[in-house]
C-alpha cells in the first residue's frame, strides 16, 4: 500500500476530484493547507498598493491505495491539476506499513 499527498490548487480540486471518480477512487482526506514552494509567495495589488503574499492558500489531497494503483492515480492527478504555470503543486508517495478499519478491524488491504 502506498499512501499519496497531493498538494494542488484550490481551483483544480474540482477536476482532480472528476478525475479520481473516473478511476472509481473517490476515497480522499482533504485538507486546505497554506504555503509556499521556490518561487516564495506571489506579489498581489490592492486599491493601489502592492504587497506580497507569502503563503499561498493551496489544498492536500491524501489516499492510501494499492500498490498497482499508485501510477494510474498519480497520473491523473498530474494531467488533472496542471495549468502549466508555477504553483501547480507537488505530489508525495510513500509506503505505508499498515490500515486497519476501525469498523470492523478489518486490515491492510481488505480495510482499504
Amino acid at each position: 500500500m502506498q499512501k499519496i499527498v497531493a498538494i494542488i490548487r484550490p481551483d483544480r480540486l474540482q477536476v482532480v476530484k472528476k478525475a479520481l471518480e473516473d478511476l472509481d477512487h473517490a476515497g480522499m482526506t482533504l485538507t486546505e493547507v497554506r504555503g509556499h514552494g521556490v518561487q516564495r509567495g506571489i506579489t498581489e495589488q490592492w486599491r493601489g498598493q502592492t504587497f506580497p503574499v507569502e503563503y499561498l492558500t493551496k489544498v492536500k489531497v491524501e489516499m492510501v491505495v494499492r500498490d498497482e494503483d499508485v501510477e494510474p492515480i498519480v497520473s491523473r492527478i498530474v494531467e488533472a491539476a496542471r495549468s502549466g504555470e508555477v504553483g501547480d503543486g507537488k505530489i508525495f508517495i510513500a509506503p505505508v506499513t499498515s490500515a486497519i478499519r476501525i469498523r470492523t478491524g478489518e486490515r491492510d488491504e481488505a480495510a482499504l
